[in-house]
């Protein structure tokens, strides 16, 4: 499923906005969380998302799962402490239970990246790479690229690409 990109709720530019949630850790996150990091990328993923690391100096990735869990108990909070372990995930990944940080960032599959400057200022949005079933058949790795020209103080030549994967589950 594609994202439709004429209905985006946050613009390039637009600040991010602000979030309280639990993560697979036990500590609970916000945005001032990661105040440190140059660059803050949000993926909203779900626990059958391949996952992708961008161990980059500066760089700080964040997951949440709003997927409803009631009627997909496989993205249930316990579940994703699992998922967490069993693959290593190195970032907070959060639980958006009431999927109101999902609604506020327009989020509307999974994975769909966010990428923010020192601002928090919204930079990149849309799809990981053009493969969205098997990473090593990519030809563009659109979430890569943007974060490479932040690290480096070049502008995001493309800011905007249609987010592909499984939409959010809402309740």
């Amino acid at each position: 499923m594609e994202m439709n990109i004429q209905n985006l709720k946050l613009k390039i530019g637009d600040k991010a906005p602000n979030f309280s949630l639990p993560g697979v850790d036990g500590k609970a996150y916000s945005l001032g969380s990661f105040r440190g990091k140059k660059i803050l990328v949000i993926v909203f993923m779900c626990n059958h998302c391949p996952q992708d690391d961008f161990g980059i100096k500066g760089v700080q990735v964040v997951g949440i799962n709003a997927n409803d869990e009631v009627n997909y108990p496989d993205d249930s909070f316990d579940k994703m402490i699992e998922v967490s372990k069993e693959k290593k995930i190195n970032f907070p990944y959060l639980r958006d239970e009431d999927q109101k940080v999902a609604t506020a960032y327009g989020a509307q599959c999974t994975p769909e990246c966010f990428v923010f400057d020192g601002e928090r200022k919204l930079r990149y949005h849309g799809r990981v790479d053009d493969s969205p079933k098997d990473e090593s058949k990519a030809t563009v790795s659109d979430l890569r690229n943007a974060i490479e020209s932040l690290v480096h103080n070049r502008k995001v030549s493309i800011g905007l690409t249609p987010a592909i994967g499984c939409s959010i589950k809402w309740r």
